[in-house]
C-alpha cells in the first residue's frame, strides 16, 4: 500500500474535468484507489465520488493506492496533481 499526500494546485480545484481525469485515470489500474480528505474519504475511480469532495485550490488530499500496479498508479496521479490538470 502506497500513501501520497498531494496538493490541488490548479486555481478551480476539483471540479467536473478534473474529476473526470482523475476517475478515467484510476479506471485504468487494477489497484483499489481511494482519496481523503479531512475524514472523508471517496474511491477515486468514481466521478461523483471524487466531485463530491469538494476540494478547492491548495487543499491537500491523501492519495490511497494498494494493489499490483500501485507504484505505477500513484506516479500517474501525482503527474496530473502538477500538471495541475491541463488547466493552467
Amino acid at each position: 500500500m502506497i500513501e501520497k499526500i498531494l496538493t490541488v494546485k490548479n486555481r478551480a480545484g476539483i471540479h467536473a474535468r478534473p474529476a473526470a481525469i482523475i476517475a478515467q485515470t484510476a479506471n485504468k489500474f487494477q489497484s483499489e484507489i481511494s482519496i481523503t480528505r479531512d475524514d472523508a474519504t471517496v474511491n477515486a475511480k468514481s466521478i461523483m465520488g471524487v466531485i463530491a469532495m469538494g476540494a478547492g485550490y491548495n487543499t491537500q488530499l491523501t492519495i490511497t493506492v494498494e494493489g499490483p500496479d500501485e507504484s505505477e498508479a500513484v506516479a500517474v496521479l501525482e503527474n496530473l496533481f502538477e500538471s495541475k490538470f491541463e488547466e493552467e
